[in-house]
């Protein structure tokens, strides 16, 4: 994972190498270090699949944050789509399939966020 997509830690968390990928992590790491770390685990063990491949991870957790209107993970998986060979026709079709599901809003909604995680993506190829 790229330096941008990581938050170092605050309270003396950064001078011991503690990195932060999510907004929640830092307080879970504070009160439950011990939960935090083996939630790291769990996730690297469902990041480390060889099944599906790694594009259509990427849109299965994406359509995921989808259903849950979740805009800030959508743009997460969108970008990380993207950055392993998503078109924006592939992230917009696996939006789509949203719909009879969650409803047109729902997938609408998402639209924005999706965007901005794939050109956030786009713009970082050409750096």
């Amino acid at each position: 994972m790229s330096e941008a997509n990581k938050r170092q830690g605050s309270s003396g968390d950064a001078a011991r190498g503690v990195d932060f990928n999510f907004p929640f992590e830092e307080p879970l790491h504070e009160v439950f270090p011990a939960l935090h770390e083996a939630h790291n685990a769990w996730m690297a063990a469902i990041d480390s699949l060889q099944a599906p491949d790694r594009k259509t991870h990427e849109l299965i957790r994406m359509v995921v944050t989808v259903m849950l209107r979740n805009p800030a993970g959508v743009r997460r998986h969108a970008q990380l789509a993207h950055e392993v060979g998503a078109t924006w026709e592939e992230i917009m079709g696996s939006i789509m399939l949203t719909m009879p599901g969650g409803g047109v809003l729902v997938a609408v909604e998402a639209i924005p966020p999706a965007r901005e995680g794939y050109e956030a993506a786009r713009d970082a190829d050409r750096d």
